[in-house]
């Protein structure tokens, strides 16, 4: 599973989440679903956008983890 982490960088910038709905052109409310990696996908234009503004690059912000095999 691939999930998109960007608290850590929001806060190397110290860019809000107001901030970065502003400058992403997305409501509060999605730029908050981002925040806390609650989103299924992003799409690259988002992305692009993200990494532009935190200034990094995307394996910066996502992150693979193995799904555990096991369904409980």
């Amino acid at each position: 599973m691939i999930t998109l982490d960007i608290k850590e960088q929001l806060k190397k910038k110290g860019i809000s989440v107001t901030e970065l709905s502003e400058k992403l052109e997305l409501t509060m409310a999605n730029a908050s679903l981002l925040k806390n990696g609650k989103v299924k996908g992003v799409r690259f234009s988002t992305l692009d956008k993200l990494c532009k503004i935190l200034d990094c690059q995307p394996g910066d912000i996502l992150h693979y983890r193995k799904e555990n095999s096991k369904k409980e």
